[in-house]
């Protein structure tokens, strides 16, 4: 088969696409964000990856399949640009409105496009108890057996420790941002930990490189918690606001819900309550939990 993948962003969302690619035979391409094309075209695994910008160049061929993984209207536009047999995923219908089809429903049902209400989306995304990966793939008719992400190799930093900590949160989910960061990394360090707090990288294969480099990553709903799961790295994962039973662990992953998450589920505004809710010694044990045995004093 030939397939065709568009997912431009956000870039944890394109990661945890990569699966897809461990049971898509044939020759795949893959529309993208300009800046998330290293994460693509450095895997082992042969993809015509282009960005959004390039999109034209993929444009060339008869698609079997054509995977549509965004909600917007621009990305659904151009599929009018493509010849394809199948379609999975949103479109514009007659109406020329934003639709998806029918095999896709399970995923776009819990999305800003469901054709239900706001409401109603957020209330059945609450109740979903089942992955990303789990919804996607059963909609394509795979069967999701535990995929492993897709990662290219990373580039050197040399930034090494025991726990990296990510407690950045963009603008559009600021309760992702847990309260007790600071505190929990001078706890850690007066236990004898090496503690870094990830910094931002000139690019997305040193950001690789630094959550590579340490034993455990804590860290918010994040793309760092997506890398860490695709490079075997235990982490402990704060979830404040957002879905915690769409991301698939791979059996390193702790994660920790607030006890006021349906308060606050999807919301993207700003309440303190929603960022303090989960306490730092909740955090800590843990993260002792992940390390294991090999901590300061029964190294």
């Amino acid at each position: 088969m030939s397939v065709l993948i568009i997912k431009l962003a956000a870039t944890g969302d394109v990661v945890r696409t990569t699966p897809l690619l461990r049971r898509l035979a044939g020759s795949v391409s893959w529309i993208t964000a300009q800046n998330n094309l290293p994460l693509l075209q450095g895997i082992d695994r042969e993809v015509r990856c282009v960005s959004w910008e390039n999109r034209k160049r993929v444009a060339d061929i008869t698609y079997d399949l054509v995977i549509n993984l965004e909600d917007d209207c621009e990305t659904s536009e151009f599929l009018n640009e493509l010849t394809f047999k199948q379609l999975f995923g949103a479109h514009l219908n007659g109406d020329n409105q934003l639709a998806y089809t029918s095999d896709s429903r399970e995923w776009f049902d819990l999305s800003l496009i469901s054709r239900y209400s706001r409401e109603e989306a957020d209330r059945r995304k609450l109740l979903n108890r089942r992955t990303y990966q789990e919804l996607v793939f059963d909609g394509l008719g795979l069967g999701f057996c535990g995929e492993a992400y897709y990662l290219p190799p990373p580039r050197a930093t040399g930034l090494q420790g025991d726990v990296a900590i990510s407690c950045t949160a963009g603008p559009v989910w600021p309760m992702k941002k847990w309260a007790y960061f600071d505190e929990l990394k001078k706890e850690l360090e007066t236990a004898g930990l090496k503690v870094n707090i990830l910094e931002s990288r000139p690019t997305l294969l040193e950001h690789l490189a630094d959550v590579q480099g340490h034993r455990c990553l804590v860290s918010g709903d994040s793309l760092p918690m997506h890398l860490a799961l695709g490079s075997g790295i235990p982490c402990v994962s704060i979830f404040t606001c957002t879905s915690p039973w769409e991301i698939y662990g791979y059996g390193l992953q702790k994660k920790i819900v607030s006890p006021v998450l349906g308060k606050f589920f999807y919301k993207r505004g700003y309440s303190r309550s929603a960022t303090t809710a989960i306490t730092l010694e909740e955090v800590i044990d843990a993260v002792m939990t992940q390390l294991g045995p090999l901590v300061v004093g029964v190294r």
